[in-house]
């Protein structure tokens, strides 16, 4: 089955976004790490006929677009971070056909599907890197004849170091040491230095430099010209070894990669793992991730809004803003946030929030179920394309497990998909037995963390109350109303230093309607002053923590609204 490369010319939604695929404006994404999704063959791990088969339940959840992790063939030291070849699935997801029927399906329901790209590193196992280890330099060839003595970082010698970079010697029978990124089966490919000063530090952008790039061009028109719509990129700060502050060389890098991929496919979207729009957009991405970041237990932005804490799995001591005991303000996260945001307004790009991902603790073992609700309705009523992690629209728990993959403490957020307590498995694999799955599934004993029953898909559709339904609810107001859109206005409403409430507006590039969304996710009720325009008959397009509608005061001093505890609300303007 071949589907056919979409190759049509981006439409202009604002002036700001007009150099980016206009399918973003839209785009509600849902993240699938592959092997814990759906088991179609009962082997255990999960596969691509088995997202495909899921492709129903996503669409009517409100996402319209994926984001995969890596589903290449790989030795799995990495969980696939670690390519053995780009340009073949692996094994246990299916094949190339698959991968391509997935594009297709997709396609036939208005989605779109980006995949994983892992451009700074591969396997030791990749054919590049086995032929870069041969000793004679002219038999460091592919069997096409592409030489790749440089495709990754050498230095000269057995004996020499990294200069200040992670490497391995005495591994392969070439006279050098060889430079990592991170794990010792993740070799370095070569995007030269930003500034040599060794005979084998190549130069960023020289001879070397650009026939990687090249090989990664390749890689890229591969799985476009099949059906693909663009790539989440890994790691994308990181390719210029030694890079100065600002990442110069490393932005360069992507300029010339971007003005050799974009004219071929207009219409491809790509995300950067970077965390910094401000560099990232400059480098020609369409998007950037608000990543989680925490260090000694000091917290970025998007780390204050769910995981403040020391202790991930238990409520108390969590100074996180969605945390309802917490007592803490949304001011810190803005701060932070609002700068950010500015940058990738100025450049026409989109900041986008996620729930979770593979690399990042679930929350929902320490959050409960209303505490969810109000930080999931602001997470997906913000500016950008918001991105929810498969199971974390049911409150999928994280668990403590022993690594699997290279997951160490990521493992315990890529457990397998819980669809039907009743099923063999929780429906995710409906004839393995329980020793073959990836990963266990939670069995809510009473040795598990959480003890409690295992939150499932089958439940929480049963419940009308339940965190999918609201979830269902607010994704499926972005698709009706433009002001919820990814490139929409985004203004502050009230945010006081000393309270717990947050609001905002969003309104539609056209002055078409303006939304007016607040919050309270605290123990107490508090008031808020609220825009003139939302004083009278606003419309309530969803809330939560009212018996009845919720009523803007209107007094002779101004327009107030009064937001119970745990509280949420989107209003539309008369």
């Amino acid at each position: 089955m071949t589907a056919q490369p979409r190759h049509t010319q981006a439409n202009t939604i604002s002036d700001a976004s007009s150099s980016h695929p206009s399918w973003l404006a839209e785009a509600r994404f849902y993240e699938i790490y592959p092997q814990s999704f759906a088991d179609s063959n009962g082997d255990g791990i999960g596969d691509i006929p088995g997202i495909i088969g899921k492709l129903g339940y996503i669409n009517d959840l409100g996402c319209n677009a994926l984001w995969i992790n890596p589903c290449f063939d790989s030795p799995f030291k990495d969980a696939g971070y670690d390519v053995r070849d780009y340009t073949r699935v692996a094994a246990r997801y299916g094949t190339n056909d698959d991968l391509v029927a997935l594009f297709a399906a997709a396609h036939e329901r208005g989605m779109h599907v980006l995949l994983d790209l892992v451009p700074g590193h591969t396997s030791e196992e990749h054919a590049w890197f086995r032929a870069s280890c041969r000793p004679d330099p002219a038999d460091r060839t592919l069997s096409g004849g592409e030489n790749v003595s440089e495709r990754y970082i050498w230095t000269d010698s057995w004996i020499a170091g990294g200069d200040g970079l992670p490497f391995i010697g005495g591994e392969t029978e070439r006279d050098g040491t060889y430079i990592l990124n991170f794990f010792k089966c993740q070799p370095a490919l070569n995007y030269g230095f930003a500034h040599p000063k060794h005979p084998w530090q190549k130069p960023a952008l020289g001879p070397d430099a650009l026939a990687t790039c090249e090989a990664m061009l390749n890689v890229m028109r591969f799985w476009l010209s099949r059906g693909a719509d663009g790539f989440r990129v890994d790691m994308a700060d990181s390719l210029v070894k030694h890079d100065d502050d600002g990442k110069p060389f490393t932005i360069r890098t992507w300029q010339y990669l971007f003005s050799k991929i974009r004219p071929e496919f207009p219409d491809a979207a790509f995300v950067s793992e970077w965390g910094r729009p401000h560099e990232s957009m400059q480098a020609g991405f369409d998007m950037d991730f608000y990543l989680d970041w925490r260090w000694d237990g000091n917290p970025n932005g998007y780390n204050m809004l769910l995981r403040n804490t020391d202790t991930p799995l238990v409520h108390e001591n969590d100074a996180s803003y969605f945390n309802a005991d917490s007592g803490t303000s949304i001011r810190p996260f803005l701060d932070q946030y609002l700068p950010q945001l500015r940058d990738a307004e100025r450049a026409g790009g989109l900041f986008d929030l996620i729930t979770c991902n593979h690399d990042t603790l679930r929350t929902a073992q320490r959050l409960t179920e209303r505490e969810l609700q109000v930080a999931y309705g602001m997470l997906f009523t913000m500016p950008g394309c918001p991105f929810l992690y498969y199971g974390d629209e049911i409150g999928m728990r994280y668990r403590p497990l022993p690594t699997k993959e290279g997951g160490y403490v990521r493992t315990g957020s890529r457990t397998p998909m819980q669809w039907d307590a009743k099923a063999p498995n929780l429906g995710f694999s409906a004839v393995a037995s329980a020793e073959a799955l990836y990963l266990p599934v939670e069995s809510g004993a009473a040795d598990e963390p959480s003890g409690a029953v295992p939150p499932t898909v089958a439940e929480a559709k049963a419940r009308p109350d339940s965190l999918w339904h609201w979830i269902q609810l607010v994704l499926k107001l972005r698709t009706k109303h433009p002001a919820l859109g990814s490139y929409a206005a985004f203004d502050v409403a009230a945010a006081p230093s000393d309270g717990r409430t947050f609001a905002y507006v969003r309104s539609a590039a056209d002055q078409s309607e303006s939304l007016l969304i607040a919050m309270n996710p605290g123990r107490d009720e508090e008031t808020i002053d609220v825009p003139a325009a939302f004083a009278a008959n606003a419309t309530v397009l969803a809330s939560l923590g009212w018996e009845s509608s919720p009523d803007v005061c209107v007094t002779a001093s101004g327009a107030t609204l009064l937001l119970p505890p745990q509280s949420f609300v989107i209003l539309k303007a008369a």
